[in-house]
């Protein structure tokens, strides 16, 4: 402030100087002349910095401080000063803002800014994505224009945004939980997240507590029944027999499906991770053979055709498990008399093949799809009738996902199905020929190059 004073005063001091000397020489005449001069001097000096700093006033933000001479150099520096800080200022903020802009387009769900007559002013991709948006030219549009769905409509109207309202996309098959947030004076947030797999997950959950709860009815009302009977007649000695073998097959096919549903949940379980171990094929596969035969009693012709030898790395008890549901599907859906053929081929590229084909009822196209659904069946009756649990797939695709590996289904209604397990190249390792000879001959194969077993 001392400097603005001393330099502001020093120009009138010099006038009145000048004016006092020219007083004393020349007399008051030439003095006022003098002190006219200089004083109207002094007034332009200042009206035409006044005018540069009102012209920079008035122009862009971004423009630079003009310089000053005399006593404005000060005003202009303080000016000069100001603006860079802020410009600081500004630069912090946006850098704020920036961040914020990008938090928001970070967020894995979508956020959309609507003003108090819910138009857009922003969102950010996820929302764009789903909500099919075009910012270019759906900024400043009514958002019911854009998402006229029912239940978000009455959501909207409704004006209790304590909740969220689950929105249905039938088209992309998507579900979106939608919640408003308001903020501001009268702004708001339209947060949008994805729950299409929740939303599947709990319906997946739904239907299997309706589905067991309904496997378990039927045989538990059997036996409820025959019990009642039981107690309420005195039956004959062959009848009863007759009624404790229905409530014994009843109570087989309760624990079947008991014992399936703890094997999935093992092979689910993340606490029970697979124990891998290199094991032969070629036992595992004659264990497969003598149990397919034992299943179908002599009704029909089952072979095994076994190429090269090779050992396996997994668990042998899953893979023996999920064989062996493929093995029983074909005994039970084959009719009397028909042919199923076990065939484990070594391809080109190293993966092994095990492949079930058999010549039953066959499957319909738009069913194979859905085969690895829990309780999916395509004959309800007849998978009952034939002792299923509707769970021998499910498990079979839990396995081959813990190995790696892939199911790959042929089917013809009326002429057959064949069910090939695909295992990676990296879980298959060629046996030579002197351990493909001491594997064979420990389980009694008499071939070590290609063992095949054709007894019916």
């Amino acid at each position: 402030m001392n400097r603005v004073w001393r330099d502001g005063l020093f120009a009138p001091a010099l006038v009145a100087v000048a004016t006092f000397l020219t007083w004393a020489i020349f007399g008051e005449g030439w003095a006022l002349v003098v002190l006219g001069v200089c004083a109207a001097a002094l007034v332009a000096f200042h009206l035409h910095h006044l005018s540069i700093a009102t012209n920079w006033a008035a122009g862009p933000l971004e423009a630079p401080v003009p310089d000053g001479r005399g006593p404005w150099a000060e005003t202009f520096s303080a000016l000069y000063r100001r603006t860079r800080l802020r410009q600081s200022v500004q630069r912090d903020l946006q850098q704020v803002i920036e961040r914020f802009r990008n938090a928001a387009q970070a967020i894995p769900d979508g956020v959309i800014v609507l003003d108090s007559r819910n138009r857009i002013e922003w969102a950010n991709p996820r929302a764009i994505e789903q909500l099919g948006l075009d910012l270019q030219h759906d900024i400043g549009q009514p958002l019911i224009n854009l998402l006229r769905v029912p239940e978000f409509l009455r959501y909207l109207d409704g004006a209790d945004f304590r909740d969220s309202v689950l929105v249905e996309q039938p088209q992309q098959r998507r579900s979106l939980s939608m919640q408003i947030v308001p903020f501001g004076i009268e702004d708001k947030l339209l947060l949008c997240r994805d729950v299409t797999q929740l939303e599947a997950i709990s319906r997946m959950r739904r239907d299997f507590i309706a589905n067991v709860s309904h496997e378990l009815k039927t045989p538990l009302t059997v036996v409820t029944g025959f019990l009642e009977t039981m107690q309420d007649i005195d039956l004959e000695p062959r009848q009863r027999s007759r009624y404790l073998g229905l409530m014994q097959d009843q109570a087989r096919n309760m624990q079947r499906l008991v014992n399936d549903l703890l094997t999935l949940s093992a092979l689910e379980s993340e606490q029970n991770p697979a124990h891998d171990t290199a094991f032969a094929i070629v036992p595992l596969l004659l264990e497969l053979s003598a149990d397919a035969k034992a299943l179908s009693r002599g009704e029909h012709a089952i072979t095994l055709d076994i190429g090269r030898a090779a050992s396996v790395v997994g668990s042998r008890d899953e893979l023996k498990s999920a064989f062996g549901n493929l093995v029983s599907n074909a005994v039970r859906y084959t009719p009397q008399g028909g042919s199923i053929a076990l065939r484990w081929v070594a391809d080109a590229d190293g993966s092994g093949v095990f492949a079930v084909q058999d010549s039953g009822i066959g499957i319909a196209a738009e069913h194979i799809p859905r085969l690895t659904e829990r309780f999916y069946r395509v004959d309800r009756s007849r998978s009952r009738a034939t002792g299923g649990t509707g769970l021998g797939l499910a498990i079979v695709k839990h396995v081959l996902l813990r190995h790696r590996a892939e199911l790959e289904v042929e089917s013809t209604p009326g002429r057959g199905s064949t069910f090939s397990v695909r295992l990676p190249a990296e879980l298959v390792r060629p046996l030579a020929d002197s351990a493909e000879r001491d594997a064979s001959d420990a389980d009694g194969a008499t071939s070590s190059e290609a063992p095949r077993d054709t007894t019916p």
